[in-house]
């Protein structure tokens, strides 16, 4: 009897830590960091598909968006920010909240889906954002563009999605050189960072956004290749984003694989390990 009772508690305790740690993760995550894996190639070469960082979510302060949302499809579960902190949405505020800056590269809700999305963060509320034949203006000027040489990857499928890229040079056979120009985009604020241009779309002419009060205009870096605020909510893009829905700032990669899984040490970048986010 000693003995079954004394195993009892040791699974009583073994269950106790795991819950404990389970609570611990979930503070540490809901507070401080989140995890986030790139998934797409919206934000090239900024980001890579297979870069994996923290999002400092001290940055902006907290919101309903700061709760987790777990979603395991494999068995079903599919738990969002709204079912646990959904009492803190609705009024546009945030607790202990700090203004992002122009050129932030930031984690935020999809405000229809209320997928985590990855952008650069380029209009504020007031600004007026236009597109004229592929170049930024923000409130009438032109932002400040500089040629960077040419980005180059292998055209194939990319990390767990298997996604190929669009290359300037397409079509392009799979193992062929996928080519896209690059130049140094410097934002008002003096904040320097690459875009890539693949050709002439309907996204690099576009009417005037002007961002209304408490929210955020986002664009990829990836210029011709994202879904963005340049698409309104009601064609499935970004549209404004609300400042309750911003989760955090990425400051830097931690680790970078180009395969279909982490475990696949030949995969890795290691030049990409605790590189700063510019």
């Amino acid at each position: 009897m000693a003995e079954t009772a004394k195993k009892d508690g040791g699974v009583v305790e073994t269950i106790k830590t795991v819950v404990y740690a389970l609570l611990i993760a979930g503070v540490f995550r809901t507070l401080f960091f989140q995890p986030f894996w790139i998934p797409s190639g919206s934000m090239k070469d900024t980001l890579l598909i297979g870069d994996f960082l923290f999002v400092n979510k001290m940055t902006y302060g907290y919101s309903y968006a700061s709760c987790p949302s777990v979603r395991i499809p494999a068995v079903g579960i599919n738990i969002d920010a709204k079912d646990l902190c959904g009492w803190l949405d609705g009024d546009n505020t945030r607790l202990l909240g700090g203004d992002p800056e122009r050129g932030d590269v930031v984690v935020f809700r999809h405000p229809v889906t209320g997928l985590d999305f990855i952008k650069r963060l380029t209009g504020l509320p007031g600004d007026k954002i236009q597109m004229i034949a592929g170049v930024l203006h923000i409130n009438g000027d032109a932002v400040k563009l500089e040629d960077g040489g040419m980005f180059e990857e292998t055209a194939g499928p990319q990390g767990p999605q298997r996604l190929s890229p669009r290359c300037e040079n397409g079509p392009v056979g799979a193992g062929g050189l996928c080519v896209k120009s690059r130049q140094i985009e410097t934002l008002p604020n003096g904040v320097a960072h690459s875009i890539l241009n693949i050709g002439n779309q309907q996204s690099d002419h576009t009417g005037i956004y002007t961002v209304p009060d408490g929210h955020y205009f986002f664009m990829g870096d990836n210029r011709d290749n994202s879904t963005d605020s340049r698409v309104a909510q009601a064609a499935r893009g970004v549209g404004y984003v609300p400042y309750e829905n911003l989760i955090g700032r990425a400051d830097r990669i931690m680790f970078s694989s180009a395969g279909t899984s982490m475990f696949a040490f030949w995969t890795w970048r290691s030049d990409r390990f605790f590189k700063g986010v510019n």
